[in-house]
């Protein structure tokens, strides 16, 4: 076999290895991290999310978000058709004689 007919081996194309010593990051201390704020990012987190938990009974009936979300969506539809249904009238109501 002639010599450009064989694919030369290119160890450069290894990605290095990369252990502790040759990061040469120090080791810190807790002392050195200084102190934590419990809840510091409570609200941007809060604002970023909902989080919902499921009884496991609903949610066998709605595995994903998007069930749940199409179900919640059609129910208000719902209840915001019945209501224009159900509402009381804006008249005062009349006054019954006495039998």
């Amino acid at each position: 076999m002639s010599e450009s007919s064989v694919p030369k081996r290119r160890l450069d194309m290894k990605k290095a290895s990369t252990t502790k010593a040759d990061q040469d990051i120090p080791e810190l201390k807790r002392e050195q991290l200084g102190v934590g704020v419990r809840g510091k990012y409570f609200k941007h987190f809060t604002q970023g999310s909902n989080v919902v938990v499921l009884q496991p009974e609903i949610q066998k009936a709605f595995p994903t978000s998007e069930a749940v979300n199409k179900a919640l969506a059609s129910m208000l539809a719902f209840a915001e058709e019945t209501q224009n249904l159900t509402g009381r009238s804006k008249r005062p109501s009349r006054k019954r004689n006495a039998v």
